[in-house]
C-alpha cells in the first residue's frame, strides 16, 4: 500500500498523546510569563544595587517592575535622597513611570521635575526656571552623583530642580 502522509497535529487525541494548540498556547504563556517575572524581578535588583553604589541611603528599599512602571518602597533619609532615587529609576531605558510608594526620615521641600528637551542646557533651564543663567551649578549639584559633568545632558532625561533657598 505505501506511505500516507497526515498532518500530525490535527484530529482528535484518541491515544491522549501531544497537545491540544490551546494547551500549547496556555503553556507558551506561562513560560512568557515566568520569563518576564524573572526578568523584572533581575532589572529591580540592579536598580537596587545601582542606588545602594551612589550612596543613597533608603531603608527596606524594595523596587518592584510591572511593565514599564516601577514601585518604589522604603524610608528615604530625606527628600532629596527620595527624588534622586526616583530619578535614578525613572531615568532607566524601559522604565516610563515611577510609583513613588517611599517614606521620608526628614521632612523637607520638594523639589520639581524638568524634563530635557533638545536644545536644552542647564544654563537655558537655570534662566526659565531661576531666572538667571549662572544658576545652573544649583541643577547640576541637584543631580549629582547621576550628572558627572554640566554638558552630559539628554533629551527625555528628567532632572531635579530645588528651590532657591
Amino acid at each position: 500500500m505505501g506511505l500516507f502522509s497526515f498532518i500530525k497535529d490535527a484530529g482528535a487525541k484518541v491515544f491522549g498523546i501531544g497537545k491540544t494548540t490551546a494547551e500549547e498556547k496556555a503553556e507558551a504563556r506561562l513560560e512568557e510569563t515566568a520569563r518576564i517575572e524573572a526578568q523584572n524581578e533581575r532589572a529591580s535588583q540592579r536598580l537596587i544595587n545601582t542606588i545602594s553604589d551612589l550612596g543613597f541611603e533608603v531603608e527596606n528599599i524594595c523596587v518592584s517592575i510591572d511593565g514599564d512602571v516601577a514601585t518604589v518602597n522604603g524610608t528615604a533619609k530625606n527628600q532629596e535622597t527620595r527624588e534622586k532615587v526616583i530619578l535614578v529609576i525613572g531615568n532607566t531605558a524601559g522604565i516610563a513611570g515611577v510609583e513613588d510608594a517611599m517614606d521620608v526620615a526628614i521632612e523637607e521641600p520638594v523639589a520639581t521635575f524638568h524634563t530635557v528637551e533638545r536644545g536644552d542646557t542647564l544654563g537655558k533651564i537655570a534662566k526659565k526656571v531661576y531666572g538667571n543663567a549662572m544658576k545652573y551649578p544649583v541643577i547640576f549639584e541637584a543631580n549629582r552623583p547621576m550628572l558627572t559633568h554640566p554638558d552630559k545632558i539628554y533629551p527625555g532625561q528628567v532632572l531635579r530642580i530645588p528651590a532657591l533657598d
